[in-house]
């Protein structure tokens, strides 16, 4: 091969992401349209090479040889591949375009697909909503512990496990015999979600609400688009008690129910609806505050535990003062744990 040989103006090697379907960079239409041999290289569809009409790979010295002579494009779905960086090496452009915000989640697709299909996992085949909903509920809650222990490596770990869940559970929809319906439905009725309880952002005449208004405009949309007849309608019931409870206050306070009307006494579980209240009235929420003393108690019960072996006791045989004791050295005593 001679090493002097360099293309000439009007080769390149021009990149098709197949995650984007078949689809040209717009830099490489004037290319192609003036390139005297189209060639189909590694990685390129059938369907893309049937389209524009390209030709086999010549052997690689006889490729460089002719790039010398003529403009030459190689069409490749993979940009390393060794065409084309014989044809870079010899300074032919690389033509590709960027891929978009959300090309990696179609990678993503692409997996779930796979583990799902034929010849995949048997045990993601095996898999439908009902069996799915305990890890759902898992992959929630441990993403809940990464914000709150501020872990960013396991937040996107986390975000990542939850968004399999979705994916998971749109595969298992897509293959419903009476109402099928995949991730592209579920992310289409998104965007036409965001976008109509969005009137201040994507409207040309909308006006700029404050991030309370725009809240409260966004439960009245709601309310319009799914024509509830209750105020608590479309309220998760299966949700933790306190979230519960401070939910269905947040939408008696919109409709003007008045606080003292609600429960708060008379049974352990009236008066803990009316602890909940009390605490999403003054603007908390009630199931962060009991998380967060429940957290406290953890690590208290772990500290102790610690000290107690330092001490040469076991914790299974402490006694009640002895728990007392080690309780209150505690350095952080409940409710006053920090957030930060």
């Amino acid at each position: 091969m001679n090493a002097e040989l360099r293309a000439v103006d009007g080769c390149a090697v021009v990149v098709v992401d197949d995650r984007l379907g078949e689809v040209l960079p717009a830099a490489a239409v004037p290319v192609l349209r003036t390139a005297t041999a189209v060639h189909a290289g590694t990685g390129l569809s059938a369907a893309a090479r049937t389209e524009l009409g390209a030709t086999d790979l010549p052997p690689l010295d006889d490729l460089r040889a002719a790039a010398a002579r003529e403009p030459v494009v190689v069409v490749v779905g993979e940009p390393d591949a060794e065409e084309a960086a014989l044809l870079r090496a010899a300074g032919a452009p690389l033509i590709a375009a960027p891929a978009p915000p959300g090309a990696e989640l179609l990678d993503a697709v692409t997996v779930m697909d796979r583990l799902r299909s034929p010849g995949g996992c048997p045990w993601d085949a095996a898999q439908d909503h009902d069996t799915l909903r305990k890890y759902l509920v898992e992959e929630t809650y441990e993403l809940l512990d990464a914000i709150q222990q501020r872990d960013r490596a396991a937040l996107r770990e986390e975000l990542g496990d939850v968004l399999l869940q979705v994916l998971f559970h749109a595969r298992v929809a897509a293959e419903d015999p009476t109402d099928p319906f995949g991730i592209d439905v579920v992310a289409a009725e998104l965007v036409g979600k965001l976008v109509s309880r969005h009137p201040n952002v994507f409207a040309e005449d909308g006006a700029l609400l404050d991030a309370e208004s725009q809240h409260a405009r966004w439960e009245e949309l709601k309310q319009r688009e799914k024509q509830r007849e209750s105020i608590v309608d479309g309220v998760a019931l299966g949700q933790p008690a306190a979230a519960l409870a401070a939910k269905l206050v947040q939408r008696a306070q919109r409709a003007g129910i008045p606080a003292d009307v609600l429960p708060s006494g008379g049974t352990p579980g009236a008066e803990l609806f009316g602890i909940a209240a009390a605490a999403r009235i003054a603007g908390d929420d009630p199931e962060d505050q009991l998380r967060a003393v429940a957290l406290d108690v953890a690590e208290r019960i772990r500290s102790a535990e610690g000290r107690a072996r330092e001490t040469g006791r076991d914790p299974q045989r402490l006694t009640a003062d002895e728990w007392r004791s080690l309780l209150s050295d505690s350095p952080h005593p409940a409710g006053t744990r920090s957030e930060a």
